[in-house]
């Protein structure tokens, strides 16, 4: 699948310090860009109430994505406690 990455993704990212989990996020990254459908994206849920929003489970942190067709945004990357004030 096509894989975008929004600003404000790239800036939680930044803020990250602990290498094991920016090791860990760039793996799930690397599972979307190879994975033929969302079935297919472990950890993956989508959430209640909206069409197009995902999110995926990495550690204690929330990956907030959308998606549109073949093409993943990868929008939010925070703590399990501010993803959900934060996203969508």
């Amino acid at each position: 699948m096509k894989t975008q990455f929004e600003a404000s993704f790239k800036r939680d990212l930044k803020k990250l310090k602990d290498a094991k989990l920016k090791s860990k996020i760039k793996a799930v990254i690397l599972e979307c860009k190879a994975a033929p459908s969302l079935t297919a994206i472990a950890n993956l849920k989508k959430l209640k109430g909206y069409d197009n929003f995902y999110r995926i489970r990495v550690g204690n942190h929330r990956l907030g994505i959308t998606v549109f067709g073949d093409e993943l945004k990868f929008v939010r990357c925070l703590q399990r406690k501010d993803i959900y004030r934060f996203f969508p």
